[in-house]
């Protein structure tokens, strides 16, 4: 039994069947990473697992509860976070103000502790955003414009937000897409650290072969909105099933 646990999960959209009987497990304190070509339904899926979509049959499931049917602030409570294909960041805010957005969650009309409950005042909740950017490798941009931030520092900020709010699944939608490569190499050692030093599963889509293999415990492919093959990831570069649904190559 995985934290997460999805079961024959189907989606339509009129006359398009964009997800069809799909299973998946995501076992706790791993990487899993879900791959297809275009077209395959990897962010139909992804809006599935954080209750952004309900689909037509299935259930999805995060540590014995389901996800369908709750706002986004209740996922966020349950403890998952995800971060999307572009950062959500604030340009106009430095970035300690982005650091201070998800450390106090705005809800009922009101500013209430969302991971800091014990947190007596506001010296102490900067301290905890200045620590996490310290742990970021951030701490020297804290009073930069995050508009003037590379792409990799902008991913490396959101990232950052999403882990002061301690989830239990990071959800990440092509972590690198847009980036130079010396970015991409950097999210792969940052998110190699995250996944070694914090009690945190991830699940990644991603198109980019290199991050895949080099973060992935386990590799789910999707082809025309079924899984193809669930395996680790030495027994999916050569599987012939993964390369004709990439390559239209045959055995």
């Amino acid at each position: 039994m995985g934290i997460l646990e999805v079961k024959d999960v189907g989606k339509r959209f009129g006359g398009l069947q964009a997800l069809s009987n799909v299973n998946l497990s995501v076992k706790e304190n791993t990487v899993h990473a879900i791959i297809g070509p275009n077209g395959a339904g990897k962010s139909t899926l992804l809006n599935c697992l954080v209750g952004k979509l309900i689909p037509d049959t299935g259930s999805v499931m995060f540590d014995g509860q389901s996800v369908l049917g709750r706002a986004p602030y209740e996922i966020n409570q349950m403890g998952i976070s995800r971060v999307f294909q572009t950062p959500e960041i604030f340009g106009e805010l430095t970035v300690m103000e982005n650091m201070l957005i998800p450390i106090f969650a705005m809800r009922d009309g009101a500013f209430r502790m969302h991971a800091y409950e014990t947190v007596e005042n506001e010296r102490e909740v900067i301290e905890q955003a200045e620590q996490m950017l310290e742990e970021m490798g951030m701490a020297d941009k804290r009073h930069m414009h995050s508009a003037s931030l590379s792409r990799g520092d902008k991913r490396r900020l959101e990232i950052a937000m999403c882990l002061s709010q301690k989830p239990r699944l990071l959800l990440l939608d092509e972590p690198t897409a847009g980036m130079a490569r010396a970015d991409t190499n950097n999210t792969i050692d940052l998110l190699k650290q995250i996944s070694d030093e914090r009690d945190i599963t991830i699940a990644i889509i991603e198109h980019d072969m290199h991050v895949v293999f080099s973060l992935a415990d386990r590799i789910t492919v999707l082809a025309q909105g079924t899984p193809l093959v669930e395996d680790e990831p030495q027994n999916i570069r050569g599987n012939p099933k993964v390369r004709e649904a990439y390559l239209g190559e045959t055995a």
